[in-house]
């Protein structure tokens, strides 16, 4: 009911806001579209919210623009991070100490970003 439209506003937030970066840095769509491995014209469709962006695909532009995934979504989430409650898995928490710390603050800036969604969903 209310997931499409929001799925929606991601997906055409993520793609204006790799269109920014990417005027700012004066890359053309072309220029940008080689250097992480995809058709200009599905860049395109990318910057338009037309298509959806691939994390890996997202994880690649960042690297071109030499920006962590937090600094990507800044503004997006002002919150602290959130607590994880280690009773409730232990498999997820395993798993995130088994990380370098490089990984796990971009674990926790993608969980920022996923509340903030899930927040702009109830916020409607």
């Amino acid at each position: 009911m209310t997931a499409r439209p929001t799925r929606r506003r991601q997906t055409i937030f993520v793609g204006s806001k790799i269109r920014q970066l990417r005027k700012e840095r004066r890359l053309t769509q072309a220029a940008l579209a080689e250097k992480i491995g995809v058709q200009q014209s599905d860049l395109c469709r990318m910057e338009n919210g037309e298509y959806k962006v691939a994390l890996d695909t997202l994880f690649r532009i960042l690297g071109v623009f030499g920006m962590k995934i937090g600094d990507f979504f800044q503004g997006t989430d002002d919150e602290a991070t959130p607590v994880m409650h280690m009773d409730q898995d232990p498999q997820i928490l395993d798993m995130f100490q088994q990380l370098d710390e490089t990984s796990r603050q971009e674990v926790l800036e993608f969980i920022r970003f996923k509340l903030a969604a899930k927040r702009d969903i109830s916020n409607g």
